[in-house]
């Protein structure tokens, strides 16, 4: 019985995929290797996706600290990105998947951006799946652009101080179009967030898990959000 038949299920999973490097170390092969596998497994994921009861899925693609690996490295993932959109946008679009990126797209190449754009032109209309690939992102980042987007509304008159809330500034937010994440995943055996959804994630559940990214397989997603459906979520409140 697909897990979707459970109300217990998180609707928005989010993925740092960590572990695509020491993957490919640990085979003798070089760090881009590691990076195309996991590439496949997103594939994979996504597809699962629908059978899973999840409506939206967050993946963590490239960060705004990872500018700071090598040149080849940073080179290479640009470059997977670009075949990526290439090769999966009429898939991703034939299977009902709505692609949206979130992160600064200033420092990015034009053409890389001008993929992105076009892959998000071509499935608007999508709905089975809401893919969100987060590329120069950083959650800090985000709220820093954010406040001042907020900022100059205010500056502007458009919007008044008072009016500012804390419901407020997720309307300014790159993920403004996304409920907030209920599960947030890390693989690869490393205990920290990132930088990652900083904002969305104060009431997310969080699994870390020591499997590296491209051996993260539907069977072992499936088991993670079962484990999330025995969690009591109380978000601050006591059970009565």
């Amino acid at each position: 019985m697909p897990l979707s038949d459970s109300d217990e299920m998180p609707r928005h999973v989010a993925i740092i995929m960590d572990g695509n490097g020491r993957w490919a170390q640990m085979r003798g092969r070089p760090r881009l290797v590691g990076h195309h596998a996991g590439a496949r497994r997103v594939k994979d994921i996504v597809r699962a996706c629908p059978d899973l009861g999840v409506k939206y899925l967050t993946i963590f693609a490239f960060s705004t600290e990872n500018w700071k690996r090598t040149q080849t490295e940073v080179a290479g993932l640009m470059s997977l990105f670009k075949r990526y959109i290439r090769r999966e946008s009429q898939t991703l679009y034939e299977e009902g998947v709505r692609v949206r990126f979130i992160g600064d797209r200033v420092r990015l190449e034009p053409n890389l951006v001008d993929l992105m754009d076009n892959l998000e032109l071509l499935t608007a209309g999508n709905d089975r799946v809401h893919l969100t690939i987060a590329i120069n992102y950083g959650g800090r980042d985000e709220v820093a652009r954010a406040t001042r987007r907020l900022a100059q509304d205010v500056a502007a008159g458009r919007l008044a101080p008072a009016d500012v809330t804390d419901e407020t500034l997720p309307k300014y937010l790159d993920t403004c179009f996304l409920p907030d994440p209920d599960l947030v995943i890390r693989t690869s055996g490393e205990a920290r967030i990132s930088n990652f959804l900083l904002w969305q994630s104060a009431y997310a559940e969080y699994e870390f898990i020591d499997t590296l990214w491209p051996d993260f397989t539907e069977e072992e997603f499936a088991t993670v959000l079962g484990r999330f459906a025995t969690r009591e979520r109380r978000f601050g409140a006591v059970p009565v």
